[in-house]
């Protein structure tokens, strides 16, 4: 799976250095299930999603909602397993992140995100 660099351009944060990319129907569906927690500077970027749930998962994630833009519209700090957000109309990607990283970089609704890449896929 490709992986990006995710920064918070509004805050000049970095949220993950090592971030994949879930672009295919499989990598969409699986996620991060069965796999260990994410560890500092790790997450996984959906593409494309208008929500996720967390429904087989044995750990919490930090979740944020991105338009098209990459703004952020929603975030679930420590959304907890069998937990799931509501669907976002106009919502295209969907970033997990571990637990803490909204907190700790301060990331809002209405702040925008960057990446390589225009759309995830690298395009």
């Amino acid at each position: 799976m490709r992986r990006v660099n995710i920064e918070n351009r509004t805050r000049g944060q970095v949220l993950g250095d090592q971030v994949a990319v879930a672009s295919w129907m499989w990598t969409r569906l699986r996620g991060l299930l069965g796999r260990p927690p994410l560890q500092e500077g790790e997450g996984l970027l959906i593409v494309p999603s208008r929500g996720v749930h967390m429904y087989g998962m044995k750990y919490a994630l930090d979740v944020l909602i991105l338009d098209r833009e990459r703004r952020v519209v929603a975030l679930y700090p420590g959304l907890a397993p069998w937990k799931r957000t509501p669907m976002h109309r106009g919502a295209r990607f969907a970033l997990e992140l571990p637990v803490g990283t909204i907190e700790a970089t301060g990331t809002g609704e209405g702040d925008v995100l960057e990446w390589d890449g225009k759309n995830g896929r690298g395009g």
